[in-house]
């Protein structure tokens, strides 16, 4: 039997197929538009990722790979009985199986290295890394057009890790140099070099830290994640405009590879390295005429700073530039030429490029007040002789766990020390040995006290407070002086 359906029934099924169709369009659009976005945001990442294209192609010409060779002997390790013995003596056979065969000594051979360099004049002088050139007996440079020409070291400073070289050449395309104290860190980088001789390698990243104090006192190193391998060394760091704001020069490795952690000498170190190299062949650093140590929790305390800062004076040269200006053993140096002094590394590096002669004010803290010192900065001498001293055995007292004794007359002839003090002879367990006191160091000065004698500092001992840290200067044993903070024990009641 048919059904027959109303108008309203007919048009009911008509409006639900006219909502699916809806909805259908509806969830298109919405997957059009999820895409459209992604598609925009892929563009925006894109866009905002740096190219280093244009960088690379505009100075990969000014970069330099250098070679060397260096004759190394080898060494005779005994000749032992072989054939050359049932030779005839005056037989030439006998000689050459006697230095050659087995048992005799080996010719000498050939050490090369490779490094990186660049460009920094148009007449062809190139810097790189002093522990690429230092004592070759040969340096060449290949060039970007695949020329060699052998190089000629016009100066080197082992303790920047710089060197100067100059090639025969003309016309040549220079870096530019930009400033890399204004170097911030997450800025993009590159480096160009040549890691395991893969020549003209182009390797980015970003600088991790600023600052970094490695083996060098006067160098604070910029620390980056850029890839760089053996072979890299003396290459350029470029920031992105092009500008080299770096030397590269090590990598912190376990395994001989790049594990994340490269380090550059700041172009502004480099540059006043090369303009002394150039004109004089060698480097002059100013000299303050102080040993400094960092200051930490306990020393802060012992000192009344509310927090450790400062470089912390544990010895001052007699003759030098500090003690003429009236800078004493216990002062913290606050501010060096108007610039804070945050830690004792922050020290070395301006001193060092100050110019000789000038004279710059030291704000210093001294027993707790501070003060201003005016010193005439010298030149750093040459001589950076330490003096040991021997260890004696004499009578001792127990006092914090350590034993004492008078100081031998020969060991203050070692150690320079001309009155007072006392000689650790042993060491135990305890308030000094926590704070890095050792047998056969001498203490000096106890809780800003000249330590007269034995007797003297037993009296300076049962005076200090309990519970709360003091300092102790100390001469160490294998020579310089330094402070320790040392504290005792509270008393048990």
């Amino acid at each position: 039997m048919r059904t027959e359906r109303s108008p309203l029934q007919v048009a009911g099924v008509k409006m639900t197929s006219l909502k699916l169709t809806s909805l259908k369009l509806s969830w298109l659009a919405g997957c059009l538009f999820l895409l459209t976005g992604l598609i925009l945001t892929g563009m925006a990442q894109a866009q905002s990722l740096p190219d280093f294209r244009e960088l690379v192609r505009a100075n990969q010409v000014s970069v330099v790979n250098i070679s060397t060779t260096r004759g190394v002997a080898q060494s005779n390790r005994g000749a032992a009985p072989g054939p050359w013995e049932d030779l005839p003596e005056g037989s030439p056979f006998r000689e050459f199986f006697k230095r050659y065969g087995q048992g005799g000594p080996q010719p000498d051979r050939e050490a090369r290295s490779l490094g990186s360099g660049f460009i920094i004049s148009s007449d062809g002088k190139i810097l790189t890394n002093a522990h690429v050139v230092d004592g070759a007996d040969e340096i060449k440079v290949k060039l970007s057009d695949r020329t060699e020409k052998v190089a000629k070291l016009l100066g080197i400073d082992k303790d920047t890790d710089v060197a100067l070289l100059k090639i025969d050449a003309k016309n040549l395309q220079a870096v530019k140099f930009g400033d890399s104290d204004k170097l911030v860190v997450g800025e993009w980088v590159l480096a160009i070099g040549s890691p395991f001789s893969l020549e003209y390698t182009a390797t980015h990243g970003i600088v991790s830290a600023t600052g970094r104090q490695l083996q060098s006192n006067y160098v604070p190193f910029i620390q980056t994640d850029v890839p760089v391998n053996p072979g890299n060394s003396g290459g350029p760091l470029f920031n992105m405009r092009g500008e080299v704001i770096g030397i590269n020069s090590q990598i912190f490795s376990r395994t001989g590879g790049f594990m994340g952690l490269s380090f550059a000498i700041p172009s502004n170190i480099a540059r006043n390295v090369e303009g002394q190299l150039a004109s004089t062949g060698r480097v002059t650093r100013g000299w303050l005429g102080v040993q400094v140590q960092s200051v930490n929790n306990d020393l802060a305390g012992s000192f009344g700073l509310d927090k450790p800062t400062g470089a912390l004076i544990g010895d001052v040269n007699s003759d030098g530039p500090a003690a003429k200006a009236g800078a004493k053993s216990g002062d913290i140096i606050l501010e060096y030429n108007n610039q804070p002094i945050h830690d004792s590394q922050d020290l070395p590096q301006l001193v060092a490029a100050t110019q000789i002669g000038k004279t710059v004010p030291v704000k210093v803290l001294r027993d707790g007040k501070p003060m201003t010192l005016n010193i005439s900065i010298a030149a750093l001498p040459d001589d950076n002789a330490k003096i040991a001293s021997k260890q004696s055995e004499p009578e001792a007292k127990q006092l914090l766990n350590v034993a004492i004794a008078p100081v031998p007359d020969e060991a203050r002839e070692q150690l320079g020390i001309k009155t007072g003090g006392v000689l650790v002879a042993e060491v135990r367990p305890g308030p000094a040995s926590r704070a890095g006191i050792e047998s056969g160091d001498v203490i000096l000065r106890l809780d800003g006290k000249e330590v007269t004698g034995p007797d003297q500092f037993v009296k300076l001992v049962k005076e200090l407070p309990r519970g709360k840290p003091i300092a102790a200067l100390v001469q160490k044993q294998e020579g310089g002086k330094g402070y320790y903070a040392m504290t005792l024990p509270i008393d048990k009641k």
